[in-house]
């Protein structure tokens, strides 16, 4: 036993691209430590040019739930959890449609579509832009379907979720508490409906495994580089980091 799985670790680290994989992990877990999201707006046009979309996704989830896990307890405590759990009911029925779509996408369509939709919210968080009307319970839960279906499909969860918290007036270690226990409530139900859909391969597993000690270390430093009067710093270091990585995922360059 223990040699298959020296020899399935082997195989994993000698996947194309893997030392360019590590690097995406390493930028996504540090832009997770300064600001709570953004893993896979790092990670997935990174990965998506090396590795085929569902593999790609196996290996974001995988990574993003080991990742902030020692963080999850002081996330319930300190997040908005009533709202929270609006988002994942609306996950629950949008991630399966999600998932059927992404199954359809050739692996061009996946790298701009990731691409294009970190770009957007890029966009979004640059100019500022803000809803300013009522936030009802019907919306949270259509958020959160939104958000699941973007999920399944593109493995960004995030978007709607972080564009709806800049519409609300908490404050901001609620907002990150609160992201964050959504994300990692997110991957657990996805992950569940890629093994329902026999997607959770044996090979995506062990990569997937590979790259967290690189990503769990970035998550720890960025948390622990992070300072409140730096806010601004660490926050367009982020923005350029995510830039940098979604226009190299466009498939415009091969």
């Amino acid at each position: 036993m223990l040699t298959a799985a020296l020899t399935a670790v082997e195989a994993a680290l000698g996947t194309d691209g893997f030392a360019w994989l590590a690097v995406a992990a390493i930028l996504a877990g540090l832009v997770r430590g300064f600001t709570g999201f953004g893993t896979a707006m790092v990670y997935l046009p990174i990965a998506g040019q090396f590795l085929p979309p569902v593999q790609a996704l196996v290996t974001l989830i995988l990574i993003d739930f080991i990742g902030p896990m020692p963080a999850v307890p002081r996330a319930i405590r300190e997040g908005h959890t009533r709202d929270v759990m609006r988002l994942v009911a609306g996950v629950l029925v949008g991630a399966p449609i999600g998932v059927a779509i992404l199954l359809l996408l050739p692996p061009d369509a996946f790298r701009a579509g990731v691409s294009l939709i970190s770009l957007a919210l890029l966009a979004a968080l640059i100019s500022g832009v803000r809803y300013t009307g009522t936030v009802s319970r019907p919306m949270i839960y259509g958020i959160g379907g939104i958000s699941g279906i973007l999920h399944g499909a593109a493995g960004l969860p995030g978007p709607p979720v972080i564009l709806l918290y800049m519409a609300r007036p908490l404050p901001v270690e609620v907002i990150r508490a609160s992201v964050l226990l959504f994300l990692f409530l997110a991957d657990i139900l996805v992950m569940a409906i890629f093994g329902i859909r026999g997607l959770l391969d044996g090979p995506s597993l062990v990569l997937g495994l590979c790259l967290v000690p690189p990503y769990l270390a970035a998550v720890m430093l960025g948390a622990r580089l992070f300072h409140p009067r730096l806010a601004t710093v660490y926050r367009w270091a982020a923005y350029t980091i995510i830039a940098v990585s979604a226009i190299s995922g466009l498939p415009i360059w091969s």
